[in-house]
């Protein structure tokens, strides 16, 4: 649903997407490329690419809260949208751990080989991640265009209702004469 929001609010609405497409593609994609290439002398670098997402996914959600009380209704709901997918990433990530710690024990404690332990990892944590990566960058950039265009889904206006808010009339699409 389109609604009647000036170009300040359109601008302000954009910055939650914003920063959790930063995250998604310039830390988990074009970071873990470059950290990738020294990762073979110094595997630890690696811990960066998540460390920097759990302070962009902590900035969103206390962010998000703090929009509740301070920021204008269409402001506000576009940094929930941000909330909740954030929160579902940050679900994929806690994943992502629980399987590292789980191949690290099963391979000193356990005696399970090297190999399969980070097979482990990688089948377990880190391609769902990836999934999760690719699937948010399009669902972010398709919010990152309806901020554009003074749109929200439904379940949000559903679920922060705001009687003040100005619907736009949707203009029909006429045919063009020949």
């Amino acid at each position: 649903m389109r609604f009647e929001v000036s170009q300040q609010e359109i601008k302000q609405a954009n910055v939650p997407h914003e920063i959790f497409l930063t995250n998604l593609i310039g830390n988990h994609i074009l970071m873990a490329v470059a950290a990738g290439g020294i990762a073979g002398s110094f595997p630890w670098v690696m811990a960066v690419i998540p460390a920097i997402s759990f302070v962009l996914i902590g900035y969103t959600l206390w962010r998000a809260r703090q929009a509740l009380g301070r920021d204008a209704w269409y402001v506000m709901c576009h940094w929930q949208i941000c909330a909740r997918r954030s929160r579902i990433f940050l679900v994929m990530l806690l994943l992502l751990l629980t399987m590292s710690g789980l191949g690290w024990a099963s391979h000193v404690y356990g005696g399970m080989i090297k190999e399969a332990a980070i097979a482990l990892v990688i089948g377990g944590g880190l391609l769902p991640v990836m999934g999760t990566v690719l699937v948010l960058i399009i669902i972010e950039s398709d919010a990152l265009y309806h901020a554009n265009q003074a749109k929200l889904p439904d379940w949000v206006v559903l679920r922060f209702p705001n009687p003040e808010a100005k619907p736009m009339a949707d203009q029909a699409v006429t045919a063009i004469p020949d």
